[in-house]
């Protein structure tokens, strides 16, 4: 009588750190959206298994195809996001009527941003149906260096700057900003005109400019900014309603603030 072998036990381990290690080698490409052979390179893996692993994270929404690339998809940003915090739903509701306000009045790409880290994290996006592609996403991040949000932000944030010029700066095009002294003399520039722009530096062929909002005097929260086509973005025209929009905005979060500081300690008082 023959007696049967037992098949060997597929070893799931291994397929996991297969796709933990395709996952990590996104980068910060992970919106924007990278090729297989890339990833497949930076994951030590052959393309045939890189192709495969991600068509299983593919059917689960963990990536999805954009365009002849993947990025990191919806059900993973839902998992791990940062914008789910309480302090940064309370920002993007106190923001959004602001946010609304810009959209109408540019019909432009606006988003609302904050910083974590040496990132921003993207907290609002609104946008038209002629709206030029954008590697921003709710939830998502991209470093702030290579962003008008992002510096911005950095530009009153002293500790995240000082990280971020100590550090390499990854280039997402090749109009990024990756050297640490341009950057510092452009961070300087931005806390002087209270206005950064983006020529082309996270995405090719997009330009972008944005403005911090405060709740105290330097203290910059948040930043508002509007997204198009390079070269054919008004920048004076949109400077100006955008700057209008962000006092505003500033002026409420600063109240706001205020109006929170006396709940958590009634006993003081604001003298007015």
């Amino acid at each position: 009588m023959t007696r049967s072998i037992p098949e060997p036990l597929r070893d799931d381990r291994a397929a996991v750190d297969k796709a933990i290690s395709l996952l990590a080698a996104f980068g910060y490409e992970s919106s924007t959206g990278i090729g297989v052979s890339e990833l497949a390179r930076r994951a030590q893996l052959s393309k045939s298994t890189a192709h495969r692993v991600l068509g299983v994270l593919q059917r689960n929404d963990i990536v999805e195809r954009f365009g002849t690339n993947y990025r990191l998809g919806s059900r993973l940003h839902r998992l791990v996001q940062p914008v789910c915090t309480p302090e940064n739903e309370r920002m993007r509701d106190l923001m959004l009527p602001f946010l609304t306000e810009l959209y109408e009045v540019t019909h432009q790409t606006v988003h609302l941003a904050v910083l974590h880290g040496t990132d921003v994290v993207y907290l609002a996006k609104l946008y038209g149906h002629r709206c030029v592609p954008t590697p921003s996403r709710i939830g998502g991040r991209l470093p702030a260096h290579a962003t008008a949000v992002g510096k911005a932000l950095l530009a009153y944030h002293p500790v995240a700057a000082g990280r971020a010029l100590s550090a390499p700066l990854p280039s997402l095009t090749p109009r990024t900003v990756t050297d640490a002294a341009q950057l510092e003399s452009e961070l300087s520039t931005i806390r002087r005109r209270g206005v950064s722009f983006d020529d082309q530096e996270g995405q090719l062929g997009l330009a972008c400019l944005a403005v911090p909002v405060f709740d105290a005097p330097g203290r910059a929260i948040a930043a508002l900014s509007i997204s198009g086509k390079a070269g054919h973005l008004d920048v004076g025209g949109l400077e100006a309603r955008l700057r209008r929009i962000c006092a505003e905005a500033s002026r409420v979060s600063t109240l706001a603030h205020l109006r929170g500081v006396t709940r958590i300690s009634p006993r003081e008082s604001i003298v007015t």
